[in-house]
């Protein structure tokens, strides 16, 4: 880049002090600007203009009087952003439409289906295998489901099944493990008219409850249901096809229930399409968060029938990706049944879903009252619809689909997606390829200009997201992660100000230091085409990938591209004036109010989440990471204002300030990250295992018995809040992992172990138990394939759990779990999760090892898990003193358990 005679700095100095000079200075100021205009000329005539006005101090001068107020821009900019935000949340606090009829004839109430949810919430934790759950709520559905009967309306026709299915099958959820459950109960109910009909659709919910919780999930599903199966019994309109509601009795023991409808209930043939009903959270609005597999129809169903739609593709992408670790019957339908679905689910307050704070009382009776109208809409526009029996032929293709402010959806096939995508893109091609076929010394100085704005936007997103990460690992690393898990407006002010700080401060650098002679007005336009360029590329990648969440990008293109094209005229003639705000605002209306409507979402499912994600994922670095995602996103479209300034250096250094207070404050411990406020609580949880361990060598002899109290802490921060008020959980007891035995010799209830590598392990005395479990080799046989086959046999509680590790030398090839193939799991054990219904026989099982050598230690190790969830085996006098000791912020689920390992060899 050229300069004339006299260098950028020496014009800077001298242009400066003629401003602070005065009018006295205004003749000089016009010969300056005369001596440039052959420069300005060469280098793009007016849309490179060298005209300089001082900016004092503040850096690089700018075109007289094109330059914003800061302060004006800064706060204009975050009160726009703070009435979206405010927009937003009003939407989402619209749970349904006032003035709707309730309880009338034919309507869903709210207040009926709250009456069945506390109800089964009343009886208490619902574990499988519990009288709880196979007796009192069993008894309670068919009593209720047997009044709706006697009030049902002579056109229809309402059987009732109960299924004691047992089965076995693999799932590679949560690193992959098999599945084993023997006489669990369902409780399956067929609304069909009264001549039959051969095609249904299903309704799912399941009444069980993980341990020590009251089970708000997923009673609420199953009272919404119940209610659902009155009004639609009691309709005087005729179903064209059957209804199926099925209350499973075993959803929490990692889809069991589900399982053994599907693949062995006569009346699973008949079902064509399914909705399941779910809870991750309390209350707020069920969000629509899976589809399909394909079957467009599916979408158009709840499109046309839901009255307060609340869905997401997006939510639908995120959540097959793998990242939330979470499953639901869903899967099962999808890859056992091969049938088409819609999963939903309430997702608000995730903070306590699982805890003992899981209660009916935390959700609002309009949260119930949606949920109702929705399903209830959908299940008699599919039980009504021509296309359920024919549903095969409309499989192919997927939807996009989005709701507006929980207003309407809207929804098209991922085909016409790609058609409106790529039509944006052109479009973009076109806008920036116009600028790119101007005359020759125009189009050299905006690609290097373009070029260079890109790379100083890249930098600039880079060094943000470094920066925020190094405030998050520091933040971990001296014990403070999760300060802001109480109090998320901390993570805002602590990572968000940092992002904006940093984007803010490289691109003044940029404007001071490099485009020195360029005007407010060109590098206004450069970097609007660079912002727009760069979620063009996502657009183009995301759309070539198959990722129906394309459309957020393609908003993100289309209608900022439309308001530049718009004010573009304004822009040249009058600069970055009042209209020309308020015009480009209010183009940037939907993508930015739609963005903070995901970002909502996000949080919102996110944030609980990092509060059990285990002890190896830093979740600040998670957090921080999202934040300054999110800052980026939002910052695109506003980085031009920075160039459009008279100064940015105040917004810098009170965004500097407000983060520096933030992390101080962070770093001295003044924001706790958990809640024991009875009216939002957020519970730190801790699982407590009494158990007695033992470990037999070769020959069946005991080498090693202890017994202890195990302590999983369920988030990053381990134990290091609980220590100050119980001692005796220090560092010092830290339990150590058994090398040689399955998963390091703890007893895990599920494949969590690659995810929470922090034990503590407190000495106790032996467990005792009224009802021990046993375990055995039954036989061991040479097979004529070279390999030996082991026969075992357990009896024990309603849960248990089987390891297997294989030695060095030799495989494990079959079993008689599963589909027969075994499955190992995240680490290379081999996990088995076992449940059963009130009574069951003895578990037997076997597993064929094929040996390619001997070795001293044995060919395999095996071991069960005996967890006591319910009954009198579940308590100990050691556990109860150890919960007391317990702060009111955590949630300490307790049970007793008892572990033994066997090693085996081939003689």
């Amino acid at each position: 880049m050229e300069w004339g005679s006299e260098s950028g700095a020496v014009r800077r100095h001298r242009i400066g002090g003629e401003r602070r000079d005065g009018p006295v200075a205004a003749p000089q100021l016009e010969r300056e600007a005369l001596a440039q205009k052959p420069l300005a000329d060469a280098c793009g005539g007016d849309a490179r203009t060298r005209k300089r006005s001082g900016e004092g101090s503040g850096g690089a001068s700018r075109g007289a009087g094109t330059g914003l107020s800061e302060a004006r821009a800064a706060l204009g900019l975050a009160l726009y952003l703070l009435a979206l935000r405010a927009l937003v949340h009003l939407s989402l606090q619209q749970l349904v439409v006032r003035g709707a009829a309730v309880g009338h004839r034919g309507e869903f109430d709210a207040r009926q289906a709250r009456d069945y949810l506390e109800h089964i919430t009343s009886i208490g934790p619902r574990t499988t295998g519990s009288p709880e759950n196979e007796i009192l709520t069993v008894r309670y559905l068919l009593e209720q489901i047997k009044l709706i009967e006697v009030q049902s309306n002579s056109l229809h026709r309402i059987s009732v099944d109960v299924q004691r299915p047992t089965g076995s099958f693999s799932i590679d959820f949560l690193g992959g493990f098999t599945s084993y459950y023997d006489n669990i109960t369902n409780v399956v109910v067929k609304l069909e008219p009264r001549d039959g009909a051969q095609h249904a659709v299903l309704a799912n919910c399941h009444f069980d409850s993980v341990a020590n919780s009251p089970g708000f999930d997923d009673a609420v599903s199953c009272s919404v249901m119940l209610e659902v199966l009155r009004v639609l019994s009691t309709s005087s309109e005729a179903l064209h096809h059957a209804v199926i509601f099925l209350f499973n009795g075993a959803e929490e023991n990692v889809l069991q229930a589900s399982h053994g409808f599907i693949t062995q209930h006569p009346w699973a043939s008949l079902i064509r399409a399914f909705i399941n009903l779910e809870a991750a959270g309390v209350g707020g609005k069920e969000l629509v968060f899976q589809t399909g597999p394909e079957n467009p129809w599916l979408v158009q169903a709840y499109v046309s029938a839901a009255k307060h739609p609340f869905a997401s593709v997006v939510a639908q992408e995120v959540f097959q990706s793998g990242i939330i670790p979470s499953d639901t019957d869903f899967r099962i339908y999808r890859d056992f049944g091969n049938i088409p679905g819609i999963d939903l689910a309430f997702i608000e307050n995730g903070y306590i879903y699982h805890t003992k704070y899981d209660t009916a009382d935390r959700i609002l009776t309009d949260s119930i009252q949606r949920a109702g109208d929705n399903i209830l809409a959908v299940l008699k526009y599919l039980a009504t619809s021509d296309m359920l029996a024919a549903s095969s032929k409309y499989q192919h293709g997927n939807m996009v689909f989005f709701d507006v402010l929980g207003l309407f959806v809207i929804a098209y096939p991922s085909r016409v997606g790609l058609i409106i995508n790529y039509m944006v893109v052109m479009a973009v091609a076109l806008y920036l390829g116009k600028k790119l076929l101007q005359p020759q010394n125009k189009t050299a100085t905006y690609t290097k200009d373009f070029l260079c704005g890109l790379g100083i936007t890249l930098i600039s997103w880079f060094i943000s997201l470094v920066t925020v990460l190094i405030i998050a690992v520091f933040i971990s690393l001296i014990g403070q992660s999760l300060s802001w898990y109480n109090h998320f407006y901390v993570s805002v002010f602590l990572y968000g100000t940092a992002a904006v700080a940093k984007i803010i401060f490289i691109h003044t650098l940029a404007k001071r230091f490099h485009y020195v002679n360029a005007s407010d007005q060109y590098l206004g336009e450069v970097f609007f085409d660079v912002s727009l360029f760069v979620h063009c590329g996502f657009l183009t990648a995301l759309t070539y990938q198959g990722l129906c969440s394309a459309f957020i990008s393609a908003i993100w293109v289309a209608f900022p591209l439309l308001t530049k094209l718009c004010v573009h005229k304004d822009f040249k003639q009058h600069g970055a004036g009042g209209k020309f705000i308020a015009f480009y605002l209010l183009g940037m209306f939907i993508p930015y109010l739609y963005a903070l409507y995901l970002i909502w979402a996000v949080f919102e499912m996110f944030t609980p989440i990092l509060g059990r994600s285990g002890s190896e994922i830093p979740p600040d670095v998670v957090l921080a990471s999202i934040l300054a995602g999110c800052t980026m996103i939002l910052s695109s479209y506003f980085i031009n204002f920075i160039y459009l300034a008279k100064s940015t250096k105040r917004t810098i250094l009170t965004l500097t300030l407000v983060c520096t207070i933030a992390f101080l404050l962070v770093c001295s411990g003044t924001f706790f990250p958990y809640s024991s406020n009875p009216a939002s609580p957020k519970p730190k949880r801790v699982f407590l295992q009494h158990m007695t361990r033992t470990f037999h060598d070769l020959d069946g002899n005991v080498v090693k018995r202890d017994s202890g109290i195990w302590i999983n802490g369920f988030d990053y921060t381990g134990m290091s809040h609980i220590t100050p008020h119980i001692p005796e959980i220090n560092d010092t007891i830290r339990a150590p992992c058994e090398e040689n035995a399955p998963l390091c010799g703890f007893p895990w209830y599920l494949p969590v172990h690659f995810l929470i590598r922090k034990n503590w392990y407190l000495p106790a005395p032996e467990v005792s138990l009224k009802e021990p479990a046993h375990f055995r080799l039954v036989s061991k046989e040479q097979t004529p394939w070279d390999s030996v086959k082991l026969t075992f046999e357990a009896t024990g509680p309603s849960h248990m759990s089987f390891y297997v590790r294989t030695h060095k030398g030799s495989t494990l090839s079959q079993w008689s779990l599963g589909n027969g193939t075994p499955v190992t799991s995240k680490g290379g054990d081999y996990f088995v999760f076992y449940s059963h219904g009130l009574q069951a026989s003895a578990w037997q099982f076997w597993i064929e090892v094929q040996v390619l050598e001997e070795q001293p230690e044995g060919v395999v190790t095996v071991a069960i898990a005996a967890h006591y969830l319910s009954g009198e085996d579940k308590r100990s006098s050691q556990l109860d003193a150890l919960k007391e000791k317990f702060p009111d912020w955590t949630f300490p689920s307790a049970w007793k358990g008892q572990t033994a390992y066997l090693v085996s060899s081939v003689s």
